[in-house]
């Protein structure tokens, strides 16, 4: 092999290694992201990941209830205490039925950012809501200079209070209840978690999360992880009413309609609709 045809093998090689972030960075036309009326970003609209990271944060190879991943925690690992990694090994060992997301409880922050199904974010100058599909669950990210309020409070997403770096938003999130999982491999933390979160737009289209973690019941240091998010621009783009934990009610509801029997006196008189030993019991 030629000098020159190593040189090339090499520099496609490493075009190759360049990660979709570092590309995206790298083509930044930061005069063409969508701004407010005050000047700020808007991140205002439909959004989705495009990644499996859901499955597993961390990279894996291919297992029958996921495809395989790179992961997205920054240096592969999640740095667990001892007795912690025993935790996500018993959760793994039981995801398929422990998983709060198979019981379809909120997925929780930052799950439900990298969770799989489309979320949809209103922004005005004293807030931003998040709507996520799945549970349809209502975030409030709070711009206007309030703090977290005093004591502990459990959350299942969290209290988010945010500042402006820029053109990035820096959101603080704390009160956690503890309830919830960071991905189906059983990856958790507890209610001291205290997630730093950064959203910023790379391009129109294109927007940018990152998450420092620090938990200091669960890790042995702060970790981070990082997810492209893409927005949804099909000409019907929406999202939609996903509350899975009602499909177990469906063969209860809707209630069926009263029938129509004929009475002695030829006219038509409604007939109530027999209750089920399950409705009586509820």
């Amino acid at each position: 092999m030629t000098r020159a045809l190593v040189l090339a093998s090499a520099i496609s090689f490493a075009v190759v290694l360049v990660s979709p972030a570092e590309r995206l960075t790298a083509q930044d036309d930061r005069s063409a992201i969508p701004r407010t009326s005050d000047g700020k970003p808007d991140f205002s609209g439909i959004w989705q990941t495009l990644g499996a990271a859901d499955y597993d944060l961390e990279p894996h190879g291919t297992r029958k209830d996921a495809p395989p991943g790179l992961g997205i925690v920054d240096g592969g690992a999640i740095p667990y205490q001892p007795a912690a990694l025993v935790q996500r090994h018993k959760n793994f060992a039981a995801r398929a039925t422990a998983d709060p997301r198979s019981k379809c409880f909120t997925l929780g922050t930052p799950r439900g950012i990298y969770g799989g199904e489309p979320l949809q974010i209103f922004q005005r100058p004293r807030d931003l809501t998040l709507v996520y599909q799945f549970g349809h669950p209502v975030r409030t990210i709070h711009t206007n200079g309030t703090r977290h309020p005093d004591g502990h409070i459990d959350f299942w997403l969290g209290d988010s209070r945010a500042s402006w770096d820029g053109d990035a938003l820096v959101v603080d999130v704390n009160d956690f209840n503890g309830e919830t999982w960071l991905d189906r491999a059983g990856n958790h933390a507890s209610d001291q978690l205290h997630v730093v979160e950064r959203w910023r737009l790379l391009d129109a289209n294109t927007l940018e999360y990152r998450a420092t973690l620090d938990d200091p019941a669960v890790y042995t240091r702060p970790w981070s992880l990082s997810v492209l998010l893409h927005r949804r621009r099909e000409p019907n783009a929406q999202v939609l009413e996903n509350y899975c934990y009602t499909l177990d009610y469906d063969r209860y509801y809707p209630v069926p309609p009263a029938s129509t029997s004929v009475a002695p006196d030829g006219r038509g008189a409604e007939k109530a609709p027999r209750r089920t030993a399950a409705r009586r019991s509820r």
